[in-house]
């Protein structure tokens, strides 16, 4: 399956796709999550140093001008096939239940903000970027987990127009229900339906409190206030083995119910 998850900034969004990444990876799916936030985040919220990363592609002009061109005439079906292999990076599995039994395999490719393709503008590493993730969209018998962009501008520009879900993620505040409505109706536009919202820091009995905004959608699901992710936030950039990683699974099994996975 291929979960894109969006929002607005600051709501949880590259934690909830980490927690995910490693909930599948304990439930011994294989999972490949993949950077496309300007933030490049989701690596040290799945527990990785800065320096075990490799460089971002759209920071890679050489390759991007390689592969893309930088003149007036822009390559727009270059190879990306081997490309995976050269932004990506194991990811450790972190504590907590293994029903699976063994381990799934979590790999990360850092790939950075998208900046071009279907209806945005015409640049090249953005052509190039979206090129790849399409790629691995195509790969079978794996979770692909994609952390995209704040906003609702990618969605535009076709990041996800290949997943089979998404996850709109929300804060339990009208602003945040506002942007995540706005990303929901634009999704269904491009013929995503397949949509869940995630309201983070929020119980069952706030969830069912909540406005009900126009184009948020219809299946819904609290993610509850983890204390342990609060105390570490300011020392270690991981979302991983937390203590209420209970808490944490059971919301992520939610997130795949409501998906219909």
């Amino acid at each position: 399956m291929k979960i894109a998850f969006a929002g607005k900034g600051g709501v949880g969004k590259t934690t909830l796709t980490a927690l995910l990444g490693d909930y599948l990876a304990r439930l011994g799916r294989d999972v490949v999550l993949i950077d496309a936030d300007t933030a490049l985040s989701l690596g040290a919220a799945c527990g990785l140093p800065e320096e075990a990363l490799p460089a971002a592609l759209c920071h890679r002009e050489t390759l991007v001008r390689q592969r893309i061109g930088d003149g007036v005439y822009l390559n727009l079906t270059p190879r990306v096939d081997d490309l995976p292999g050269e932004v990506s990076v194991a990811v450790p599995v972190g504590d907590g239940p293994r029903p699976g039994g063994r381990l799934g395999e979590k790999r990360l490719l850092v790939m950075g903000g998208v900046s071009g393709g279907g209806g945005g503008c015409a640049c090249a590493a953005g052509h190039l970027l979206q090129a790849v993730i399409a790629h691995v969209l195509t790969a079978d018998d794996v979770y692909t987990l994609v952390d995209c962009e704040a906003g609702v501008e990618h969605l535009g520009r076709g990041t996800v127009r290949d997943v089979d879900g998404l996850v709109v993620v929300s804060q339990a505040s009208r602003r945040s229900l506002a942007v995540a409505a706005r990303v929901s109706a634009l999704a269904r536009e491009l013929g995503l339906t397949r949509q869940i919202l995630a309201v983070t820091g929020c119980d069952g009995a706030a969830l069912d409190a909540l406005p009900a905004l126009p184009g948020l959608p219809s299946v819904q699901v609290a993610v509850p206030p983890l204390a342990g992710l609060l105390q570490r936030q300011a020392l270690d950039g991981s979302v991983l083995s937390l203590p209420e990683v209970a808490t944490a699974d059971a919301a992520c099994a939610a997130l795949l119910a409501g998906l219909g996975d």
